[in-house]
């Protein structure tokens, strides 16, 4: 029987059974399709092309959980969006991470500019280690809060509405958690102007 007319539930059959390298003929059958899929995500192709390998190293280590519920084109089409996804929130982090620097710089050392000089690429590198640090010592309603507010650019009204809260207990919220940074990131700022100085 040629790969061709193989059905994927053959195929997966052949691999469970030990015939590892027939995994191969599902990776050139639908290699294009993830690839297109990863590069309506993240417009890149070398991007694309992590995410793809990264997909089928994800579906042969899950293959033997494959049921059948679905075809297992679907099924791999969920794998390739979720992993998608996961590189998209991967990417968002650091964004997010500056976007909050940026609110709270009047009130915390100040923070490196982009530059090529590689010193000063450290220390803004440090700067970030110590504010993902801040927010993850935030207690969650806080951490939640302050990251709807300053990267989502939701109103009060719409945080409270999704955590449950009164809009007078958002706000509550949002002080404290501003108060919280300030002081962890200015604490974060002079331990790294230390360290420079020594």
């Amino acid at each position: 029987m040629n790969d061709a007319s193989q059905n994927d539930n053959e195929i997966i059959k052949s691999v469970l059974e030990g015939d590892t390298n027939s995994f191969r003929i599902l990776v050139d059958r639908y290699q294009t399709i993830v690839f297109h899929i990863a590069f309506g995500f993240v417009h890149n192709q070398e991007e694309a092309e992590d995410i793809t390998q990264e997909v089928f190293i994800r579906t042969w280590q899950s293959l033997s959980k494959f049921r059948g519920d679905s075809s297992f084109s679907t099924w791999l089409h969920r794998i390739a969006v979720n992993v998608c996804l996961n590189q998209i929130r991967k990417e968002k982090r650091l964004p997010v991470l500056n976007r909050i620097s940026l609110f709270f710089r009047s009130d915390t050392a100040e923070i490196p500019p982009d530059t090529e000089n590689p010193e000063e690429i450290l220390i803004r590198e440090e700067h970030s280690v110590w504010l993902q640090k801040a927010l993850d010592s935030l207690p969650e309603k806080q951490r939640i809060a302050i990251v709807l507010s300053k990267y989502d650019d939701l109103s009060q009204k719409e945080i409270a509405a999704i955590i449950n809260l009164t809009e007078g207990a958002v706000e509550a919220l949002l002080q404290r958690a501003k108060r919280n940074l300030r002081e962890k990131l200015t604490s974060g700022s002079k331990k790294i102007e230390n360290k420079r100085r020594k």
